[in-house]
């Protein structure tokens, strides 16, 4: 087995042990993190001197202060100015468009057959890796650090390796060049990034500081973690909701590395983790021979931390469930993905219970374990390199004889859910067929406008079946992220199974279809003789539409109840339209010339179908003159923000609201809101918190908001704090209330950590059941499946008229849910709209836009700004 160099280790160890014994708390900035630990190490081998050191770049030791992104890209930008084993590569952009580069560090003879190693790995999909070549061909590994923005010890290391591996003269070095491919990417979140580096960086002293209540090692709201959209984007990589995801995404399967290593920070109580995790909370759709191969790469994590004293642990904590992750997204998709966790020191230095946590050690740890990375993979270079054969190898063989069986999927959104979903589909080299023309399975009509067929066989066959996964059975109960993530429900789509459709119902491109549909034909405009045009509301893309339309002054009214107009077509039917659907007349304040051609361009951004009616009259129930036909008018949403609030949850309400719909949406902080003039908003949006710090003064303000007309939209534990103030009259059950539907009768000490999994939701798919008159359902499918991960419910209530959706009898879908919650949560309110003087209160249990992958269930949103109040 190969060890790190013994010099290297003799200073590891030297230097550590020269690390005083921190008992105070602070310590000179003398010995702190400007410690040369690190940059010892760098001088300590033959080294090319021309290659410019990071300290000599930096103007002081790596470490002393905490690198922005633009520093880290700048000396990368050096060494594949100085160095010929070095080159760049990128993988797009951040939301702020900060570029993401990955530094390639290979053999000069590797550098220059860079386009022809790329062009071979394009193929490893395909089976080409099973001819004479694939000996000749470089192992690939992909090293990548600090997703999470705050922990920050992972770039540094990345920075200090790549220098390392672009000077080295060690042989060991020059061998491992010459048979790999090294991507070195220090950042995969720059905005979460910078952030936290600022905020480190201005409140570092000349005396550090290791208390764990200083400023510098609790960040204001919403820190560092998370990226523009306040997401955490290590829990992104299968959802692809943000630009660094799609640029990681697409650089992954440009490379398909071998072997991934993702380096993160944990909690500063702890000490070191690397995989393998727990074993029975392993995917089973994971190989046997992936986790034999994390099981061997171990072996030379132990190795080097051993050898620097650093203690560790594996198998506990962490798991490789949820392929949404950047260790666990390789193992999916042929690679052998581990996660490395350092506990972090969040700043400079902060005390622990393992003594005093230094970013200098955490960086020489991440070091380290880059270190036994490289040589680990080097060593198994020809098992990482058959697994990844094999891998593909077995996807291709599953149904070779020929059958085209595999899913055919139909959105109830309609265009603009499957554009997004053949997007996501793309993005993850999963081969789709569009419909050239209509199928009808299981009294079920697939249409070329809103289904597409996924085939079973295929090379990323694994992938697929991850994607529509719904186990609701586990080895293990315990999550470290969700049991679930089934596109089925997140996407709000119908699925036929082993689907068998004829070659010739299907194609390779979407078929063309018109930009609007009339009464009478299909025409890309719309006829003279319309009276008003139609769209229904279940389309997806309807709701940012229709702000737009508002965006431009043009009336749009929405239908309180269903109808239908009469149209001219093969069977003679009525079109059908839902309550909810939009009404523009064409007689109306904007010029008739400027509506059509508004509404012609907005159709065709938006892909949205439009029915231009040529009577008032309808087929059936109400005429479009009617009072049921109700004006939308324009929105003005404030969105809660700052420490009382869940981040996350704020941010995919951000995201949806601006990106998504394309409102102007005002962000106030809640210990502000007692500043505001709240009567200038039409709704406020509460995210998940507990909201401790809003005073007594902002809860009068904000019933008297409520009662003066305005809408209040909240969720999961911000309906606890509604109900407190006397704002909401539904009374949630909170987490301690459904503990105790747990007996712990007869329980022993050592059944803790089975009955808190137990107690906890981490994310469960549940059924709900609407009432498709309540305004707040229109448009969903029914039932509407949910994503659950807050212990929270309502009672059963006797007030009529509130309760718009409720649990299923029935209602887990897939994922794991205890048999004590399943039956509480069974036949009670989900989403309750209470009438509260001239306003309203949207009480929803869950979150309906769960990390922005639930399309089928955002539309919720949308009904609660545009038809509450002026339907209630």
């Amino acid at each position: 087995m190969i060890s790190l160099p013994s010099h290297l280790v003799r200073l590891l160890i030297a230097v550590m042990a020269s690390l005083p014994l921190f008992v105070s708390l602070s310590v000179s900035s003398q010995t702190s993190a400007a410690d040369t630990r690190i940059n010892q190490r760098l001088l300590s081998e033959d080294i090319n001197a021309d290659i410019t050191l990071p300290a000599e770049y930096l103007g002081y030791p790596l470490g002393e202060w905490h690198l922005r992104h633009d520093q880290i890209n700048q000396y990368l930008q050096i060494l594949a100015t100085e160095s010929e084993r070095v080159s760049l590569d990128s993988a797009g952009y951040s939301q702020e468009r900060r570029h993401q580069l990955t530094a390639v560090i290979t053999s000069e003879t590797n550098q220059k057959n860079l386009s022809d190693i790329l062009a071979y790995r394009s193929n490893v999909k395909f089976g080409t890796m099973q001819n004479s070549r694939s000996n000749t061909q470089p192992l690939v590994v992909w090293l990548a650090y600090s997703i999470h923005g705050d922990e920050a010890s992972g770039a540094h290391a990345a920075i200090a390796l790549s220098h390392y591996l672009a000077s080295a003269n060690a042989p060991w070095v020059k061998d491992l060049l010459e048979d790999t491919v090294i991507l070195i990417t220090p950042t995969q979140n720059p905005d979460g990034f910078d952030r936290f580096s600022n905020w480190a960086n201005n409140n570092k002293g000349q005396v550090v500081v290791t208390d764990n209540n200083h400023r510098e090692h609790n960040q204001d709201w919403p820190g560092g973690r998370f990226n523009h959209y306040l997401a955490d984007l290590n829990r992104d990589w299968l959802f692809l909701r943000h630009p660094a995801s799609q640029g990681r995404v697409a650089f992954f399967h440009k490379w398909q590395p071998h072997y991934v290593g993702d380096f993160h920070e944990m909690w500063h109580q702890q000490s070191y983790f690397f995989q393998p995790g727990v074993p029975d909370r392993v995917n089973p759709l994971t190989s046997k021979a992936n986790q034999q191969l994390s099981n061997e790469l171990a072996a030379f994590h132990r190795q080097a931390l051993d050898q620097v004293k650093q203690v560790y642990f594996s198998e506990q904590m962490f798991d490789d469930f949820f392929y949404g992750k950047g260790s666990t997204y390789p193992d999916i998709n042929g690679a052998v993905g581990i996660l490395f966790e350092q506990a972090s020191s969040r700043g400079q230095a902060q005390a622990s219970p393992n003594g005093v946590v230094t970013l200098a050690n955490s960086i020489d740890n991440q070091f380290a374990t880059s270190i036994s990375s490289l040589q680990g993979a080097h060593n198994l270079r020809e098992k990482l390199m058959k697994y990844q054969t094999d891998f593909f190898s077995s996807n291709a063989k599953r149904t070779r004889d020929g059958k085209q069986t595999g899913r055919l999927i139909k959105a109830h959104g309609g265009a603009a859910h499957i554009s997004q979903l053949t997007d996501i589909l793309n993005q993850h080299k999963i081969s789709f067929k569009y419909l050239a023309k209509p199928i009808e399975d299981d009294d079920i009509i697939f249409s070329e406008q809103d289904s597409i067929f996924i085939p079973k066989s295929q090379p990323q066959h694994d992938l697929v079946e991850a994607l529509f996964d719904k186990r609701t059975e586990f080895k293990d109960e315990t999550f470290y992220d969700i049991s679930t993530w089934n596109f089925e429900s997140a996407l709000g789509l119908t699925l036929i199974e082993g689907a068998k459709p004829s070659i010739k119902f299907l194609a390779d491109k979407p078929v063309a279809k018109a930009l609007t549909l009339s009464a009478n034909t299909t025409k890309t405009v719309f006829p003279d003789e319309a009276v008003a045009l139609i769209i229904d509301w279940q389309q997806a893309a309807a709701a940012p539409f229709l702000q737009q339309l508002l965006h431009q002054g043009v009336l749009v009214k929405y239908a309180l109840k269903p109808f239908s107009l009469s149209a001219a077509n093969s069977k003679n039917l009525p079109v059908e339209f839902v309550a909810g659907s939009l009404q523009i007349p064409l007689k109306q304040p904007v010029s008739e010339e400027q509506v059509r051609q508004i509404v012609s361009e907005l159709a065709a951004q938006y892909q949205v179908n439009i029915v231009a009616a040529s009577s008032s009259h309808t087929a059936a129930g109400m005429d479009l003159g009617s009072d049921d036909f109700i004006k939308v008018q324009p929105v003005t949403p404030l969105l809660v923000t700052g420490s009382d609030t869940n981040a996350s949850e704020t941010g995919q309400l951000w995201y949806y609201l601006d990106k998504t719909l394309g409102i102007s949406v005002t962000m106030v902080n809640s210990e502000r809101l007692t500043s505001i003039d709240l009567s200038a908003y039409s709704h406020i949006f509460m995210a998940d918190g507990p909201y401790h710090v809003i005073s007594d003064a902002t809860s009068r303000q904000l019933g008297k908001y409520v009662s003066d007309g305005g809408t209040i939209v909240a969720q999961k534990r911000a309906l606890v704090w509604l109900k407190k103030r006397n704002i909401l009259k539904s009374e949630p059950k909170s987490k301690r209330e459904l503990n105790n539907l747990f007996s712990t009768s007869g329980l022993k000490f050592g059944d803790k950590s089975k009955l808190d999994a137990r107690q906890s939701i981490g994310g469960a798919i549940v059924s709900l059941t609407l009432d498709q008159t309540h305004p707040i359902t229109f448009g969903l499918p029914n039932p509407l499946h949910v994503m659950k991960n807050r212990e929270i419910s309502f009672g059963p209530t006797s007030t009529p008229f509130i309760v718009a959706a409720e649990y299923d009898n029935e209602l887990l879908v897939s994922g794991f849910l205890a048999k004590e919650y399943q039956r509480s949560f069974a036949n009670t309110p989900a989403m309750i709209v209470e009438k509260k003087g001239k306003g309203e209160v949207v009480a929803l249990t869950d979150n309906l836009l769960f990390r922005n992958i639930w399309l089928g269930t955002e539309k919720v949103y949308a009904n609660a700004l545009y038809f509450v109040p002026s339907a209630m």
